[in-house]
């Protein structure tokens, strides 16, 4: 962008601004909550029931030896999404509600590192209620999590 085309009115600011970053049709809000309640639904569940009721032997067994439990229940639903994540860049609630995480620099799906990331720094988020609420205060609405891992939730164009 030259200065003298925009001098002589040949291109305006506004559109220098526009040309530099095209807009993402990043996700709302509601089709990110539905989907992380379909996908605790379908990948979460399932693996409570095993961790709790074969592994434990039953709720109070679980109960008794708790972060042992936690880490029993994370360990695969971490594996399972990561892999959601860097095969296809959806889970099955994201599918559901037309979502994908991408990879800020390329515009793709993500690597394996950026989706172990996102699920570490994910569950930090939601397991310490620390910045829960920062994506309300941006306008491209990526939370903390999303940030540290350099990924984003985008409404996905089949």
């Amino acid at each position: 962008m030259r200065w003298r085309d925009v001098k002589q009115h040949k291109i305006t600011h506004k559109e220098e601004i526009q040309e530099k970053k095209p807009a993402l049709p990043y996700a709302s809000y509601g089709d990110k909550i539905k989907a992380f309640i379909t996908d605790t639904f379908l990948l979460s569940l399932p693996i409570f029931y095993v961790v709790i009721y074969l592994v434990f032997g039953n709720r109070e067994g679980f109960q008794n030896d708790m972060l042992l439990g936690w880490f029993y229940i994370l360990g695969p639903l971490g594996i399972v999404i990561v892999l959601f994540y860097f095969l296809s860049g959806q889970t099955p609630g994201m599918k559901a509600y037309e979502i994908k995480v991408i990879d800020n620099k390329t515009g793709e799906k993500p690597s394996l590192l950026l989706a172990i990331l996102r699920f570490f720094f994910f569950n930090i988020v939601l397991f310490s209620f620390i910045g829960l609420f920062f994506s309300f205060l941006r306008e491209d609405r990526r939370g903390i999590h999303d940030l540290f891992s350099g990924t984003s939730v985008i409404k996905s164009t089949k």
